[in-house]
């Protein structure tokens, strides 16, 4: 079906080509380059809106993980003494967030994506994957910020608590790799849940719970080094166990992670963003009809 004005048989029709039966295993990506503009606009929206009824708007992307690590600092220094491998607890709680406070928020923010966007979807036609795009790449204001944070934290404690651990030094260009897998992993597990949701509402309302418990899981406010050798390939199952420890390795040189769990995390992040992507495509031709 070709949307534009009649025109002679000499003269080409202008428009875009919108193909009901186009394959769910075929990713658009022309079409994706094409709405790049879109896409902008929509990272553009999310920024705004978030802070527009705010306060202290984007501070507390800086607030938050301030405060637990905080909470932390108290309460596994003096109730369980915790180890943190040297590091001073503030610096190792900040690290430990960063990767892991920017994969909650994508997920967050992509797991309604039918749910929430279900009032544009079922009047124009663009391709849907643009929308988690967008709130992928919004998050990455707050990252930067925490990151900001982190690093004033770092030269605190080198200036005025004579820290002598490790400094940042060539390692830190391994950075922007974490932050791209760290989104393609959230991306793709966003996807799988946006999908489930149009079907399973319920999973909406268990998204706080299964976060809370994944975090357990991840050494966020542990390190993995604490975790008996036989059984940290329970752990290593969970592929943001090497993107925190990755974090803290780059950011403060500890970190316990080698290339087979690197190389398994990578590995598991791009079947979870493949079939996440391909399960998302399948799910938007039936979505506006269950939602």
């Amino acid at each position: 079906m070709k949307f534009g004005a009649s025109r002679s048989h000499a003269e080409p029709t202008v428009g875009y080509v919108v193909d009901p039966y186009r394959p769910w295993t075929r990713i658009p990506w022309a079409e994706l380059v094409d709405h790049r503009d879109l896409l902008f606009l929509l990272v553009r929206r999310d920024v705004v809106s978030r802070y527009k009824q705010t306060v202290l708007g984007p501070a507390w992307y800086v607030l938050q993980p301030l405060l637990m690590s905080v909470v932390f600092t108290v309460v596994f220094s003096r109730v369980s003494g915790i180890s943190t491998d040297g590091v001073p607890r503030m610096l190792f709680y900040l690290g430990g967030q960063l990767g892991w406070n920017y994969f909650v928020l994508n997920l967050n923010r992509t797991a309604g994506t039918f749910t929430s966007n279900a009032h544009i979807f079922g009047k124009v036609y663009f391709p849907r994957l643009i929308v988690p795009l967008a709130a992928v790449t919004s998050n990455l204001l707050a990252l930067a910020l925490q990151l900001g944070v982190f690093l004033l934290f770092v030269l605190g404690f080198k200036l005025f608590a004579s820290w002598t651990g490790h400094g940042i030094g060539w390692s830190v260009l391994l950075l922007p790799v974490l932050v791209v897998q760290t989104a393609a992993l959230s991306l793709g597990v966003g996807l799988w849940i946006a999908s489930l949701t149009v079907k399973y509402r319920d999973l909406a309302y268990a998204m706080s719970f299964l976060t809370s418990v994944w975090m357990f899981l991840t050494p966020v406010f542990y390190p993995l080094s604490q975790i008996d050798a036989a059984s940290r390939w329970i752990f290593l199952i969970n592929p943001m166990t090497a993107v925190v420890e990755s974090f803290r390795l780059v950011l403060l040189g500890v970190g316990t992670v080698d290339t087979p769990a690197l190389l398994s995390s990578a590995a598991m992040t791009v079947a979870v963003l493949l079939t996440g992507v391909l399960v998302f495509q399948r799910t938007e031709r039936t979505a506006m009809d269950t939602i």
